[in-house]
């Protein structure tokens, strides 16, 4: 499925925006990077119209990409370490505190234990996640964290009622309008499913599988449809459509295969932070101790690793 057009909370920033097809997720965009966003294409829904999907074909393609032997060694530490630089480090919780974010933020700096990341010679790369992502409520929080351990880790917040969508347009662009104030540079925003429904189009620059908080979240199958949306888009109109599939990727394995398919349907350009981004909560600690295990040759015990 392609989106065009812009968005209805395009107030200076990149949007994201996606619907998980057949899934009965939510639509989940969002404003990406609020220097700068692309400006988009004239809506064409004739274009929208002649789309079709072959399923069983797509069903195959997902089932080979995920039966796939994964790299190893050397090769899995080097494409575990790019998968946490577009990880999306996020604590969507009811009991968030001012102190988990801190050390959300802390491990969001410090993502990987620096003695591995020595024994790899990466301890001076700067590597840290894209982002973290907290609730409207908590992006003080982060932004005053990330501040005082002296990095410049984007803030993204979820907003416009999340994880429903489910409220009056002034409340969801109010709070859009109170994250900003507070610090924060990029925006995942929930669409009502009755602009897809009912084919009001909307333009983004990222699109989502979904909110996460869903039965079913980021699948491959829809993913690849996702996918090969953003690469006619960009065939068409040579704007770039970033992708941040979230909600149930927990294993560095999994990482991989999201690496692998972002590779071999929209190419190298798009394996990075600006256009790829990963949502998740406890991938990292699978990430580490998987670095942790190529690194002593032994599985890390519960104490060996920080938690964030």
């Amino acid at each position: 499925m392609a989106t065009q057009g812009r968005g209805e909370a395009g107030a200076g920033g990149r949007r994201k925006g996606s619907t998980e097809a057949g899934s009965g997720s939510q639509l989940c965009c969002g404003l990406f990077d609020m220097s700068a966003h692309q400006q988009g294409t004239e809506l064409d829904l004739s274009w929208i119209s002649k789309i079709q999907v072959n399923k069983p074909a797509v069903l195959r393609r997902a089932e080979q990409i995920q039966a796939r032997r994964p790299v190893k060694k050397e090769w899995q530490a080097a494409w575990l370490l790019k998968a946490v630089t577009c990880i999306d480090l996020t604590t969507l919780s009811g009991d968030d505190t001012a102190s988990n974010v801190q050390r959300l933020c802390y491990k969001a700096k410090y993502p990987i234990r620096e003695d591995l990341l020595k024994a790899l010679n990466m301890h001076d790369k700067g590597i840290t996640t894209a982002a973290v992502c907290v609730y409207p409520a908590r992006v003080c929080d982060a932004v005053k964290a990330l501040k005082a351990a002296g990095c410049d880790i984007p803030v993204a917040s979820v907003a416009t009622g999340f994880p429903a969508g489910q409220t009056h347009l002034k409340t969801r662009l109010e709070e859009i309008r109170l994250a900003v104030e507070d610090g924060a540079t990029e925006i995942d925003v929930v669409i009502n499913r009755t602009l897809v429904l009912t084919g009001q189009w909307k333009g983004s620059d990222f699109i989502k599988t979904s909110t996460g908080k869903e039965t079913v979240n980021a699948t491959f199958p829809v993913a690849i449809v996702m996918l090969r949306a953003i690469r006619d888009f960009f065939w068409k109109t040579g704007n770039k459509v970033g992708f941040k599939p979230a909600g149930g990727i927990r294993s560095a394995k999994d990482s991989l295969v999201w690496l692998s398919l972002i590779k071999e349907e929209l190419g190298d350009e798009w394996m990075k932070p600006e256009l790829f981004r990963i949502g998740a909560s406890t991938l990292l600690a699978d990430i580490e101790r998987q670095i942790y295990h190529h690194v002593t040759g032994r599985y890390a015990a519960y104490h060996d690793l920080p938690m964030s």
